[in-house]
């Protein structure tokens, strides 16, 4: 397995993932403008996706939005879009796949959030200081 950042030239490997990822948590699928929009993002450095490779085939990713928090006065990351193809899990590429994203971010410190359902896994990546709750704000 190789693991390297994922590129806006890449965007047709990622978009099957993102759209996969979003069937299996029953989420609406994304449109050709969340597509565009997401390039541009990643153009721009806004958010960085990360990859796992089997051969050619891209076979999971998440990314890391990086900000700055006063959790230890330094660039910290927001871990998310985390999905491995369901043939490739149990093999160990999720663990490294955290591991290579949180290295090769920058960041000194990653959080992510999650449902209820999905803690326990996260616990097993390494994700186990807890802070608190996690809220959206919505009008």
């Amino acid at each position: 397995m190789e693991y390297n950042r994922i590129r806006a030239s890449q965007i047709d490997q990622l978009w099957e993932l993102q759209k996969a990822y979003k069937a299996e948590i029953g989420e609406e699928q994304p449109c050709e403008r969340d597509r565009s929009r997401l390039v541009t993002a990643i153009e721009k450095e806004q958010i960085y996706f990360y990859g796992a490779w089997s051969g050619s085939v891209l076979v999971g990713c998440c990314s890391v939005t990086v900000g700055f928090s006063t959790f230890d006065y330094a660039p910290s990351g927001v871990f998310e879009d985390f999905y491995i193809r369901p043939e490739y899990r149990h093999q160990g590429i999720a663990r490294e796949l955290v591991q290579y994203a949180y290295r090769k971010s920058g960041v000194n410190s990653l959080t992510v959030g999650c449902a209820g359902c999905d803690v326990e896994m996260y616990h097993s990546l390494g994700f186990r200081i807890p802070l608190g709750n996690l809220l959206a704000f919505g009008d």
